[in-house]
């Protein structure tokens, strides 16, 4: 017998990888431009996250971004959060779906 415990999976070759959740591929293209665009809008592009919920009838992608930057993103009277949203909205088309963005403070 080998000092190994026992699992009641087969062994693999392939390294354990971080699985992401089946709804972070829902929509790729419409998840890549919302990262892109809001990375390059605010200070710390490092603490911007992007969550997709699976709502009723379209994808929820929500954006979390660092302290400080919320601002930014939303931008005066709201007009910036509104652009990202359509552009966002324009890119889920390639994937095939509705799209909402929401801005999580």
């Amino acid at each position: 017998m080998t000092d190994q415990p026992a699992t009641d999976q087969p062994p693999t070759d392939q390294p354990n990888e971080a699985v992401e959740p089946a709804n972070h591929l829902a929509a790729p293209t419409a998840t890549a431009v919302l990262k892109h665009v809001v990375r390059s809008i605010v200070d710390d592009a490092d603490a911007v996250h992007v969550d997709a919920v699976e709502g009723r009838n379209r994808l929820k992608l929500e954006v979390k971004v660092g302290p400080g930057d919320l601002g930014r993103v939303i931008g005066r009277r709201g007009r910036t959060a509104q652009s990202i949203r359509t552009v966002v909205r324009a890119a889920a088309t390639r994937d095939g779906v509705e799209v909402d963005v929401d801005f999580v403070d």
